[in-house]
């Protein structure tokens, strides 16, 4: 099986969440090959889970106000800021057959990905069910994943950086919550990159890169033109609407 890999791109929040769609859908028609694609966000975008509700779980005025894009994805999970300058995102599409069929299994096999990938900087990461990737005993990437179709998407974040305070002002947290000490506390479950490692952005994609290929038949690639097409079409009448984004 050689698997397509499409070279770190920069996305808008509704493009983003479009394109794994349109990947998703010619793979389960067996017109495109399993995908693996890394991703930057700007604007900057909160995206929250498929079964959470945006009002209860985002800031929309400071989002706004911020310049900051909010949308639904399609995969479980909780609300997440995505910092252009903070993170690098993947998206891994494939057949389910691929993979294995347990969620643990499964999660654990894609989430080794990631930590092979952090492994090229000297950063040794470890898998911690259900799918999280610590280092140091700190969250450095979360993941989400569904299965559709007989295909499996899974994607999750790499922490470069990261600005609790900012991260907080745009999810729906009490006043009382934005102290000093919640920041702490926040800054002891969860790390970055930088933290250990002064490194480039581009370094850091360069090193997750090898991680996912490793052992892979796979060639550089790009969207095919109908993948493109339906992605367009899916960030303007799907994840940009009101209605999607507020149906919870």
């Amino acid at each position: 099986m050689e698997w397509r890999v499409l070279p770190l791109e920069i996305h808008d929040a509704y493009t983003a969440m479009a394109v794994d769609e349109a990947i998703s859908d010619f793979v389960s028609k067996g017109s495109s090959p399993p995908t693996i694609r890394f991703w930057r966000w700007n604007p900057s975008a909160v995206s929250i889970g498929y079964f959470q509700s945006i009002s209860e779980e985002v800031n929309l005025e400071n989002c706004r106000e911020s310049h900051v894009d909010v949308v639904r994805r399609r995969t479980g999970g909780g609300a997440v800021y995505h910092d252009y300058h903070g993170e690098i995102t993947y998206s891994v599409i494939g057949p389910e057959n691929l993979f294995p069929k347990g969620i643990h299994e499964s999660y654990s096999v894609i989430c080794g990905w990631v930590i092979d990938g952090l492994k090229n900087l000297d950063l040794n990461a470890e898998f911690k069910p259900i799918n999280d990737i610590i280092l140091n005993g700190k969250k450095i990437s979360g993941n989400a994943q569904t299965r559709r179709n007989n295909v499996l998407l899974q994607h999750g974040t790499i922490l470069y950086d990261l600005d609790v305070k900012k991260m907080f002002s745009l999810l729906r947290v009490s006043k009382e919550k934005i102290s000093d000490k919640m920041i702490q506390a926040v800054e002891e479950r969860v790390t970055k990159i930088l933290n250990h490692k002064d490194v480039s952005m581009s370094e850091v994609y360069e090193a997750l890169l090898k991680g996912f290929t490793k052992d892979k038949k796979y060639e550089f690639g790009k969207l095919k033109t109908e993948e493109l097409k339906l992605a367009k079409k899916l960030a303007t009448e799907k994840y940009s609407t009101s209605q999607w984004n507020f149906m919870r």
